[in-house]
């Protein structure tokens, strides 16, 4: 049986959930961890996040929680299997954050904080013995020290000039692309690319998307959400995706958790054509029957706009995508407008900007990991979070993945370094 020196040591690059759930894993082991992280403070992209209400995961049956992450599942099984949904809230439960499940199935913290929680967390970690680091910015080994050598060297930029540390092992979580002012930057990339470690482009995930509204609609209307409603996408693999909910009407698109569901579909769609077309349900709750009866009945006097809103309630900004969408004379024509309440087209031209986005998709191909996360031409070097190569939507799938893949990475170094994974 492997034992640890009394001298081990790992470093953390990265203070979010990633990143703090392999120190817990790493202390719990008995080596002596340390965590460095560029920012004042850690967890600023996890505070932001739960500004809102703090949703760590979702209460979903095991197999469609794994169907969120898409043609990764296969990879994110195994760590779900280590740390899912259950054990988190039991794990959570242990910190002394007791937690509900709010009526669309997501699960939050009973005062829906994110900073009580967080304040245990590192409460119950420096008690380990955890030491962290900040303003420590990672820049890389130390050139005169191979990354595959037994005690790496890591090089870090801090208030007092460049400081370097040897180290036994080390595990990456140092996050994608998006909210870089809250530390997520992707500097990592091409100190990773350096040691010919392959990253995948960083993409736009659960993000919003830009579309070519007319001032008017743009002035009037940015700002307002759009409910209940139904999207329709075809995706490149000729799939349809269709989801119904909610979204918001913004300066230049559209954005929100509906958009979000489906952003991955949409942003593959623009990368193989330049645009994508979604197609709206303004009435998902009436059949295309029922508006097409209502629509063309006679409305004798009245408006078209009154009468739209008297025989269906359709009015405010859903009337004003209709349009949008069409001329004077198509929105005249009865039966094309009450078709068109039901399959609006919508053209969208482009992903908002990565650093708007709630998460990034890209980074660190699983296939250049062996099976706790280390790198396999890197000895000793562990990945873990969203600098891995995938994406879930928003809902709890994010989170739960970063903490699961923290815990792995964090027992694979531990693994590593007591000599079985050598």
């Amino acid at each position: 049986m492997s034992t640890l020196p009394d001298s081990a040591c790992v470093a953390v690059i990265g203070g979010g959930p990633a990143g703090l759930m392999a120190a817990e894993a790493l202390a719990e082991g008995g080596v002596h961890v340390d965590v460095y992280d560029a920012m004042p403070s850690v967890g600023r992209k996890f505070l932001m996040a739960g500004k809102g209400g703090m949703n760590i995961t979702h209460s979903e049956a095991l197999e469609p929680f794994l169907g969120r992450y898409g043609a990764r599942q296969p990879q994110i099984a195994p760590l779900l299997d280590a740390f899912g949904p259950d054990a988190l809230r039991t794990w959570l439960q242990g910190l002394g954050v007791e937690t509900f499940v709010g009526s669309s199935g997501r699960v939050f913290p009973s005062d829906m904080k994110a900073a009580p929680m967080l304040r245990a967390w590192l409460h119950r970690l420096k008690e380990a013995g955890v030491r962290f680091h900040m303003r420590h910015k990672w820049v890389g080994w130390n050139n005169d020290v191979a990354a595959d050598t037994a005690r790496p060297t890591l090089r870090f930029m801090t208030p007092t000039g460049e400081q370097q540390v040897a180290t036994d092992a080390v595990v990456l979580a140092l996050g994608g692309a998006s909210w870089p002012r809250l530390g997520s930057d992707a500097a990592w990339v091409p100190l990773m690319s350096a040691r010919d470690v392959p990253v995948e482009p960083l993409r736009p995930a659960n993000c919003g998307f830009d579309a070519t509204w007319s001032d008017y609609f743009r002035e009037r209307f940015a700002g307002q959400p759009v409910k209940p409603v139904a999207i329709t996408l075809t995706d490149v693999d000729g799939n349809v995706q269709h989801r119904q909910g909610e979204f918001v009407v913004t300066e230049t698109g559209i954005e929100g958790s509906l958009v979000y569901a489906l952003s991955a579909p949409i942003r593959e769609r623009l990368r193989a054509d330049a645009e994508a077309t979604i197609t709206l349900d303004l009435l998902p709750g009436l059949t295309a029957q029922r508006v097409l009866d209502e629509v063309t009945r006679p409305r004798g006097s009245r408006s078209m706009s009154s009468h739209l809103h008297s025989r269906i309630g359709l009015t405010g900004v859903k009337l004003g995508l209709l349009h949008e969408a069409l001329s004077k004379e198509a929105f005249a024509d009865t039966t094309r407008l009450a078709r068109t309440i039901k399959a609006l087209p919508l053209k969208l031209v482009r992903p908002r900007p990565i650093a708007e986005a709630i998460s990034s998709a890209g980074g660190i191909p699983f296939e250049t990991l062996d099976s706790r996360l280390m790198i396999e031409h890197l000895p000793g070097v562990f990945c873990a979070g969203e600098m891995l190569d995938w994406e879930a939507p928003t809902g709890g799938y994010l989170l739960t993945a970063c903490f699961a893949s923290g815990l792995v990475a964090g027992r694979g170094a531990l693994a590593y370094v007591a000599g079985s994974g050598s």
